[in-house]
């Protein structure tokens, strides 16, 4: 049945809105303002006075079309469900291979690996304490440790991405193994998940491994060479994630993450890329707290800012480069160690979040995340999570089932406003780049952290079970998942140092020296030979050991 448009003004409109106006006041008399996370005023109430839907078309329009509001695909999950995309990573690279396979029969379908924090530091794993290794992530050190962990999964056909910061070891890894295997480069698929180096430089101080114009300058390569060669790979992942969970709020998070997008944008076409060779392979990342419709608001008002930056800024024509593709992962900063069942109803209402919001990738975490690497079964857990949500729940029948309330319109608009403020700012101070090294970017987190923090601890802001509703709790039934057995960590550290001697000392040395020398050349392509040489057997540790002497080790900046 067609109906005609709402006709404004309605009929007794103003007359009922004043009268329930004032039978609110009367049982709420002295009602105070409410402000979400990113300090904006919610109202009790919306209304056609809040949002006109004659706006439809300028900011809304449908899904796959400009503005973007609605998605960046026509279908949306109707037709394209979204990637269940499980973060896992834990012990020895077969411990990685049976968690991976147990993780696709539970509902995954997709790759993301966590490596161990060794990794993640830039060592390997003969230089650390044995006792860190594989508890927070799988140790993945050579090609044959890669090789170990795609075992019998076909990666021509799976998306891998890699929780991988620069140089990207891992990719060469997964490279080499597709030369082993026969599989053309062009058949490989997923993300560089961790090449945001801003974002470490900020906020995430372990990942930031080279000093921050080497950075710059790894991550240029690194894009230039992933088009040309690795045409399915998505070499940037722009994390809003790592700002959001040091502090910064839902509307400052994607400003900023926005402003990191633009600046890599920026740098690639100083190289002399133009933005639509490039641009369509820009993703990004970004945490969902439960701040539920403030964080689909966000996300609405991110995929519309881009859409535009892109065609205004950045002068893109091809409508694939205005597309906002994001990953996203439940908050774990919201998880708690009391009452942590409670955690799967957090984690479901950020899945909801998300989903509403239009996202193309999901990761949910396990209620146990706060005490461990999740267990397998808190695991399971995590992934049913989502396919209750789509097959039960039918979440994904309707595209952007909350569009045209009159709540997230005002509040799609408002988030957009304070993003573009933010914005501003930053271009003010020089671009993204200049604005993390002055540390203009660190103040605005740590100042919206500490706010957040004292409402907290005055209780306006409540989380149950820790300043609310608390119980007297017995310790846990639910154990934390144990850590690696030392035996088989040892059994890998000796493989791995046999694996070392066992190599063509010649090889590994020319490899390394080729690599130095594309360092300190503006002529030579770093990752191209950071591929080279992982494919002949260099380390991970050594490779990163030896952009850090030629380059410089990455020193986050310190905001008093």
């Amino acid at each position: 049945m067609n109906q005609e448009p709402m006709q404004l003004p309605l009929p007794g409109f103003e007359n009922a809105r004043a009268t329930w106006q004032r039978d609110y006041s009367k049982h709420i008399a002295d009602d105070h303002a409410i402000r979400n996370r990113s300090g904006i005023q919610v109202n009790a109430l919306y209304t056609p006075h809040d949002w006109d839907s004659e706006r439809y078309m300028d900011d809304l329009g449908f899904p796959g079309q400009l503005p973007m509001t609605r998605g960046i695909y026509t279908t949306m999950h109707r037709g394209r469900p979204w990637s269940q995309r499980q973060l896992i990573g834990l012990g020895t690279p077969e411990d990685y291979n049976r968690r991976l396979k147990s993780i696709f029969k539970a509902g995954a379908s997709a790759i993301s690996l966590i490596p161990c924090n060794s990794v993640y530091r830039g060592y390997d794993m003969d230089e650390v304490d044995p006792l860190l290794l594989g508890t927070c992530g799988t140790i993945v050190n050579s090609v044959e440790d890669m090789d170990i962990f795609l075992r019998d999964i076909p990666i021509d056909q799976i998306s891998a991405a890699q929780n991988d910061p620069l140089p990207f070891t891992l990719l060469a890894f997964v490279l080499a193994v597709a030369k082993r295997r026969g599989i053309p480069w062009e058949k490989v698929t997923g993300t560089s998940n961790q090449s945001d180096y801003i974002s470490h430089f900020v906020a995430n101080h372990m990942f930031f491994r080279i000093a921050l114009p080497g950075s710059r300058r790894v991550l240029t390569d690194h894009i230039e060479f992933t088009n040309k060669h690795v045409p399915g790979w998505n070499p940037v992942s722009v994390v809003g994630q790592h700002m959001q969970q040091a502090g910064a709020t839902p509307a400052e998070a994607m400003a900023f993450t926005l402003c990191t997008a633009l600046q890599y944008a920026e740098d690639c076409m100083a190289r002399g890329m133009a933005p639509d060779t490039f641009l369509p392979r820009f993703t990004f990342f970004f945490d969902i707290s439960v701040s539920f419709f403030e964080e689909i608001a966000k996300l609405r008002a991110g995929r519309r800012v881009w859409s535009r930056v892109t065609r205004q800024r950045l002068a893109a024509k091809d409508p694939r480069s205005w597309r906002f593709k994001f990953h996203a992962q439940t908050s774990g900063v919201d998880l708690t160690r009391q009452q942590p069942l409670n955690n799967i109803a957090r984690v479901t209402l950020q899945a909801m979040a998300g989903l509403f919001g239009g996202l193309q990738s999901l990761h949910t975490d396990a209620f146990d995340e706060v005490f461990s690497t999740p267990t397998e079964e808190a695991a399971r857990v995590a992934v049913s999570t989502q396919n209750i949500l789509r097959h039960e729940a039918h979440l994904a029948d309707v595209i952007d089932p909350l569009g045209g309330s009159y709540y997230v319109e005002t509040l799609t608009n408002e988030m957009e406003q304070q993003v573009e403020t933010t914005m501003a700012k930053i271009d003010d101070a020089g671009g993204m780049y200049k604005a993390v090294e002055s540390g203009l970017v660190q103040t605005m987190i740590g100042e919206s952290a500490l706010a957040f923090q004292r409402q907290v601890d005055s209780g306006e802001q409540k989380i149950i079970g820790v300043n609310a509703y608390q119980v007297e709790e017995t310790p846990s039934h639910h154990a934390p998942l144990k850590r690696p057995d030392p035996a088989v960590t040892a059994t890998q550290l000796s493989r791995f140092k046999a694996f070392k001697q066992s190599r063509n000392q010649a090889r590994i040395r020319a490899a390394l020296d080729t690599l130095a020398s594309a360092a300190n050349s503006e002529n030579e392509n770093i990752f191209a030979r950071v591929v080279e040489a992982a494919d002949v057997g260099v380390t991970h540790g050594e490779i990163v050991a030896c952009l850090r002497r030629e380059m410089g080790v990455g020193q986050p900046l310190v905001v008093a």
